[in-house]
């Protein structure tokens, strides 16, 4: 399935919209992860840690965007927009959600 950022496919006609389509991630930090995290952003540096967690989240959305649109009859989806939120007490949970066009092209 292609899934796009941009509202067409270069070389390809869409035929038919069916709708938006959204898929969503919530990840929970783990309190080991955050405490090795603390110390990395206290001597400096990236946290790979949270950016393997925010990989995941993101893989896990945009799966879950491609299935709702193969089950709306799309074979691929446009427009897609991804957006990133902490939530909960403390912001102890990673949000990921990803939604678009689901559409039919040939």
């Amino acid at each position: 399935m292609i899934v796009t950022t941009t509202p067409s496919i270069e070389g390809k006609r869409i035929i038919r919209y069916c709708g938006v389509v959204a898929g969503e991630a919530i990840l929970g930090a783990n309190v080991v992860k955050d405490f090795f995290a603390g110390i990395r952003d206290i001597v400096g540096g990236r946290s790979g840690t949270y950016e393997k967690e925010l990989q995941r989240a993101r893989e896990i959305a945009l799966r879950e965007l491609e299935q709702r649109a193969s089950e709306a009859g799309a074979n691929a989806v446009v427009g897609v927009d991804l957006d990133f939120e902490v939530l909960g007490q403390g912001n102890g949970m990673l949000m990921v959600s990803a939604s678009g066009t689901a559409v039919v092209v040939e």
